[in-house]
């Protein structure tokens, strides 16, 4: 159950049934969090989009993008983005195994990806500067300046969906990642 406004895409007018449209065509559906920050704000939706469409012009890959998605989801113990993200990760070649390591800090088969994943828990998980080893650390992974600061560009894009579907405990239209 929604507990900010939803208004059905089917129902949407104006400028939140544009957007919807473009999400419908592009991936054949709109989920029920787009519908719902666009119920309320269409403006906060299209700069969600197009704050993720920049990072996808970035210098991270897919699996990468999902790996850094589903820690920090973890951490905010937001099933909706699990959700979602976990099928976009294996939308993008990432096992359920790694994933399940992935967001627990384990091992996942992938020393770099682990990396990355290790990085982007110290940032959500941290107060105060980072401690220079971590930063070492991804770098050793073999990841450049640009490839760190579009982790942080992740970070900030899922921590809004996160925070909106936490709020509005938004109906899961995925099937719920494992636990």
């Amino acid at each position: 159950m929604n507990n900010l406004n939803f208004v059905p895409a089917a129902e949407a007018t104006g400028h939140a049934a544009q957007i919807y449209a473009a999400i419908k065509g592009a991936v054949g559906m709109v989920p029920n969090a787009y519908v719902g920050i666009g119920s309320n704000s269409p403006h906060a939706l299209e700069a969600a989009l197009n704050l993720d469409a920049a990072l996808k012009k970035g210098s991270l890959g897919g699996r990468e993008i999902e790996a850094v998605k589903l820690v920090v989801s973890d951490a905010a113990k937001c099933d909706y983005c699990l959700a979602a993200h976990t099928m976009i990760g294996k939308m993008n070649g990432i096992t359920p195994g790694a994933m399940t390591a992935l967001r627990r800090g384990q091992p996942s088969g992938d020393a770099k990806l682990d990396a990355l994943s290790s990085f982007a828990r110290t940032l959500v998980e941290t107060r105060g500067p980072v401690p220079v080893e971590a930063v070492q650390d991804v770098r050793s992974a073999g990841y450049s300046d640009a490839q760190i600061v579009d982790v942080m560009l992740a970070i900030t894009s899922i921590t809004f969906t996160n925070l909106f579907n936490r709020v509005n405990a938004t109906t899961l239209d995925f099937p719920p990642a494992a636990s």
